[in-house]
């Protein structure tokens, strides 16, 4: 129904009261819906800061064990060159010793 209405202070108004006040409740709970909306963003600016640092955090464990990692393979080819040459060396000594034994 349009046309002039009248409020509870008999003010004039287009709107009929019913229409009104739906207006102003859906007014407020969209009010209500976008404070909602922003403290979840907030909860999730959060979220993804705290993922962030905890990504970073591993990303830097993973090279630090990357890195153990290749130092242990580097000891392990070094120990391993040491042992051939010690090898090598008693292979040689013995040659020595069965030439001297000959002699």
């Amino acid at each position: 129904m349009s046309g002039l209405h009248f409020d509870e202070l008999w003010k004039v108004r287009l709107l009929d009261p019913d229409a009104s006040a739906r207006t102003q409740e859906l007014k407020d709970e969209c009010k209500n819906f976008t404070e909602k909306m922003d403290r979840f963003q907030q909860l999730v600016d959060g979220f993804i800061e705290v993922i962030n640092k905890l990504a970073k955090c591993v990303e830097e464990e993973k090279l630090l064990a990357i890195g153990s990692r290749n130092s242990i393979k580097s000891m392990e080819k070094h120990r391993e060159s040491v042992q051939q040459q010690l090898h090598a060396l008693i292979m040689e000594k013995r040659v020595q010793l069965e030439r001297q034994a000959k002699e």
